[in-house]
């Protein structure tokens, strides 16, 4: 029997925090968590864009809890601010959906100055965590989901010595290296937060193919190139609703049998309902995940502790 939305165990009572939650994967991912009874904070860059999204939840749910807090993954800034208003508001937080990205867009620099998917996709969500896990380790069921993609596959660890990419940019390279991050991330997080013997739990999962501005985005916001234009075309024509592409972190955050250190993506690997995934470990994939953390460290200077 396939898992979707109907799966979802109640959430009265539970916080949870979706970033990018103002439309795509992340309006469903919110939409869908409210209509279960959990309070949802979405957390998004465009304030017009996450008063939309608060509109569109509670037409078709009126009783959803909703709030909305400014978030801008580019800035280590805005991502403090953001942690900080949160914890003032809630000190148990059981949800976190690490969704928000971009994708395979023009060479681009954060306001901190660093390769632009690298930091948003990964080093946002990096200190975002880690500022918000003292609202997570101690609660019971807590669980962090980091939404990678299917370009893990075709990206590279990152380099110490060049984690920007410095010199070697290109579009695809960039996204594969952030998405493998948002992978090893998952993974590492899962495995320091066993070792503490805390009761959160991190998990990954991927969307597949979703038709969503993603990749309209890719295409308008690079250089046009031939493979994102595929990727448009195909997303357009194969690709799954936002809807059903969310359901794989859905699973993640909620499935009941769902596991920290676990993987979630299509049955089809880019199509199909969400199943859990292998781990394929990479040779050094150990090493990799501790120079991630060595290198986020060093440049957000925020330890996850």
């Amino acid at each position: 029997m396939s898992w979707n939305t109907k799966n979802i165990p109640e959430q009265h009572g539970r916080i949870a925090v979706v970033t990018g939650g103002n439309g795509g994967l992340g309006l469903e991912t919110a939409r869908a968590l409210a209509a279960s009874g959990a309070h949802v904070i979405i957390a998004a860059r465009n304030p017009k864009k996450a008063a939309a999204a608060v509109e569109d939840i509670t037409t078709s749910a009126p009783d959803a809890s909703l709030e909305v807090v400014a978030l801008d993954l580019g800035s280590q800034a805005s991502v403090k601010g953001a942690a900080e208003v949160m914890l003032a508001a809630h000190p148990r937080i059981d949800l976190l959906i690490n969704n928000a990205g971009v994708m395979a867009i023009a060479e681009g620099r954060t306001v901190d100055g660093f390769e632009e998917q690298f930091g948003v996709d990964h080093l946002g969500h990096w200190t975002f965590t880690a500022l918000l896990l003292p609202a997570m380790v101690d609660t019971e069921g807590a669980r962090i989901v980091t939404v990678t993609s299917t370009a893990h596959l075709m990206g590279r660890s990152v380099d110490p010595k060049n984690p920007n990419l410095d010199g070697r940019y290109g579009p695809w390279r960039a996204y594969g290296q952030a998405k493998l991050a948002n992978y090893h991330f998952g993974l590492g997080l899962d495995r320091e937060l066993r070792r503490k013997g805390a009761k959160a739990a991190s998990l990954i999962a991927h969307p597949g193919l979703s038709n969503t501005d993603l990749q309209r985005a890719s295409v308008s916001g690079s250089n046009g190139g031939r493979t994102q234009r595929i990727a448009e075309f195909m997303s357009h024509h194969t690709g799954m609703t936002a809807a059903n592409g969310a359901l794989s972190q859905l699973r993640a955050a909620t499935d009941l049998g769902a596991n920290g250190g676990e993987f979630y993506g299509p049955l089809f690997v880019n199509n199909g309902p969400p199943v859990r995934k292998p781990i394929l470990r990479r040779l050094d994939m150990d090493a990799a995940i501790s120079r991630l953390w060595r290198v986020s460290t060093e440049l957000t200077d925020i330890p996850i502790d």
